[in-house]
């Protein structure tokens, strides 16, 4: 129930909430009566022993919290309307008292709507931004819409090419000898990306399927394992598979599976 309505700020209320102790002793009794299993007692079965002596095993207070737990939204929400305010967010709710004599009480925050006083508004102006874009924005996010619904198909009539994704062993040497972390089966790498050492990916570049060659490059001087920084290498290699990103025909088909438009021109 609602015990007081009070303004602490602008647009700041504060309720003070109660729950009388007979309704807080109900609570408690159905927690009990939903948590007795959890408890051991000495001389009891699971399950069996009584409320009381449960308490005083571990505390009066042991089924409070979710005493109040299952109380407060109710309590809280009827109170919230009894107040009549207009409360715009969650409001922050402290327990400000427990006990078995008294119930629970709750101090709840609330911030509500503001009153607006309507002054002049008749004759007022305002501008408006009018951001421009170009044709060339426009084509390079059409771009991206093919490049976001492009599938993935697998060449088999042609060499790997930059844009490519291939799948290759690889292990690498120095000095003859394979080096930690050099060696892996089945990689999936996207040619042109940069993800390999300078020189790599441009020789796996005219290859075709089920090849297997050398890579020769040079670890940069500043690569990060010192042992290999500034060293050439030997990377054998088989290469896989090559997969090749297939993007949809630019047409009104195109324009109607990604947007709401039915046209090109209209997208």
């Amino acid at each position: 129930m609602l015990v007081s309505k009070n303004p602490v700020e602008t647009n700041k209320y504060e309720l003070i909430v109660s729950v009388p102790a007979n309704e807080f002793e109900a609570a408690c009794e159905k927690v009990f009566k939903r948590k007795a299993k959890q408890f051991q007692v000495p001389g009891f079965r699971k399950g069996k022993a009584p409320r009381k002596t449960i308490e005083k095993l571990y505390g009066e207070g042991i089924f409070f919290e979710d005493a109040v737990n299952d109380l407060a939204p109710a309590a809280l929400e009827n109170a919230y309307t009894e107040s009549g305010l207009e409360i715009v967010v969650r409001p922050e709710v402290e327990v400000t008292e427990v006990s078995k004599e008294n119930g629970v009480t709750m101090k709840a925050t609330c911030i509500v709507k503001p009153d607006v006083t309507v002054k002049q508004y008749k004759g007022l102006k305002a501008s408006k931004d009018v951001a421009p874009v170009t044709d060339e924005e426009v084509n390079a996010e059409i771009e991206r819409m093919r490049n976001r619904n492009a599938r993935t198909i697998t060449v088999e009539d042609r060499a790997a090419q930059n844009g490519d994704i291939v799948s290759i062993d690889f292990e690498g040497f120095v000095d003859g000898k394979a080096f930690e972390g050099g060696k892996a089966e089945r990689y999936s790498l996207t040619l042109g990306s940069g993800q390999f050492i300078p020189g790599f990916e441009d020789q796996i570049v005219g290859h075709n399927t089920g090849d297997e060659f050398d890579v020769n490059v040079t670890f940069p001087e500043e690569y990060q394992a010192s042992e290999l920084a500034g060293k050439p290498a030997v990377f054998k290699c088989k290469l896989h598979e090559i997969s090749a990103k297939e993007r949809p025909a630019l047409d009104d088909e195109f324009v109607k599976d990604v947007s709401e438009f039915d046209t090109l021109d209209e997208l």
